[in-house]
């Protein structure tokens, strides 16, 4: 059964558009007219797909290209599930009312053809497997533990509040990260137009006063810079700066690369710290999630290494894996490591001893959740004087080697 894009008309003469599953483009035609719509345009449909007709008759709908589906459409959806399913509402009709509901056409494609998979007897969790892009390993994984549990409601809606979860910390950092970036590119234009705007002009009345000879230093190395951004030398730095982007690339795209800038985002100032935080909240987080659901814990960790994001820290799982597989304690490993703090293995320990590991997983993710917030608020009060400082002081230099030669202008004209 294939996927079908339809524009048509109400039955009250009014443009409708949305998705149908059917055999063939006349059972689909077929399908709507009993449903009230007057197809004007049917067309099969896949996964990414924005073309339609052949030949010179192509036509390509430019939009999907430009649609993203986000964490943000992932946790709503999870969460519309849930509450659906939890309602004892059939998989079938769950999957259908989430198609209707889905406002990117990409996102109704993909549901439909989940749709249509578990129709034909397959899992939900193998239905989503197909779609990797949109639907990772920890979402499957949490998805087939759930099924294999019968309690599919309870893990959708602990897999919503990780979603979001996640969602909000990546919100925060990009707030956090928006004020200095803003200014820093408001600096970066001001000073562009200087240069090629101004600057030219100042240089040209200059020398028709006699040249550089009796101008300051700084002045000199104003214009110089002037000179090489309005000719083409202004490539050079330009191609060197992309020529040092490849070769950084390709060097973390190395095992020896990747472990030491990894290890170099660890011990950084300031921003170290943070990715630390990230790395143990998103790790106890997930972990916790994995196991509350019924993942066992080998493959738990095993999930919780791929989604860490640093080598580093993912050594440590590798190690912890090691230790749970002879027998031992997952927060031994955890604490010879160094790399979670002390009351993190500590927390951990306790949770072992009691059982109730994977309730203290999530008491530390909120607290580190809570610590990446305060974290991230300093570095934005921090960061965002010192963009205008930096930038300011950029501006101050210019103005500066403008004005000296200005004050002594009456000199050089005698």
């Amino acid at each position: 059964m294939a996927v079908y894009e339809y524009k048509g008309l109400s039955a009250g003469g009014k443009a409708t558009n949305g998705i149908i599953d059917a055999d063939s483009a006349k059972v689909a035609r077929a399908r709507l007219r009993k449903q009230g719509v007057f197809p004007t345009d049917v067309r099969e449909q896949s996964d990414g797909s924005a073309t339609s007709g052949s030949g010179l008759n192509v036509e390509i709908d430019f939009s999907k290209y430009f649609q993203f589906i986000t964490a943000g459409d992932i946790s709503l959806l999870t969460m519309q599930m849930s509450t659906l399913i939890g309602a004892s509402v059939p998989m079938g009709e769950t999957l259908t009312a989430l198609v209707d509901q889905a406002e990117k056409s990409k996102l109704k494609i993909i549901l439909s053809q989940v749709k249509q998979k578990v129709m034909e007897g397959a899992t939900l969790a193998d239905a989503l497997a197909e779609h990797p892009s949109v639907f990772d390993n920890l979402y499957i994984q949490m998805v087939r533990a759930g099924e294999r549990a019968g309690s599919l409601p309870l893990v959708l809606r602990r897999l919503a509040k990780f979603t979001e979860a996640r969602v909000k910390l990546q919100g925060k950092l990009a707030a956090a990260l928006a004020y200095p970036i803003l200014m820093s590119l408001i600096g970066l234009g001001i000073l562009t137009a200087l240069f090629v705007g101004v600057i030219p002009r100042v240089r040209s009345l200059f020398d028709n006063l006699g040249g550089e000879a009796g101008l300051p230093f700084i002045t000199k190395v104003v214009f110089f810079v002037g000179d090489v951004m309005t000719s083409w030398w202004v490539f050079v730095p330009i191609l060197g700066t992309l020529i040092s982007i490849g070769v950084f690339r390709w060097w973390i795209n190395t095992v020896s690369g990747r472990y030491r800038w990894d290890s170099i985002k660890l011990r950084v100032p300031v921003f170290g710290k943070m990715n630390r935080l990230v790395a143990v909240s998103r790790f106890c987080r997930t972990l916790g999630t994995l196991m509350m659901s019924g993942v066992p814990i080998i493959s738990a960790l095993g999930i919780v290494r791929d989604v860490i994001g640093n080598v580093v820290i993912e050594e440590v799982v590798d190690e912890a894996t090691n230790s749970i597989r002879e027998g031992q304690t997952i927060s031994g490993p955890l604490k010879s490591s160094g790399q979670f703090p002390p009351m993190v293995t500590h927390m951990i320990a306790i949770g072992e001893k009691t059982g109730e590991l994977e309730g203290m997983l999530g008491s530390v993710a909120d607290a580190y959740d809570e610590q990446v917030e305060q974290t991230m608020n300093a570095m934005t009060s921090i960061l965002a004087p010192l963009a205008i400082l930096v930038l300011g002081g950029a501006v101050f230099v210019v103005a500066l080697g403008l004005l000296l030669p200005m004050m002594n202008i009456s000199s050089m004209i005698k």
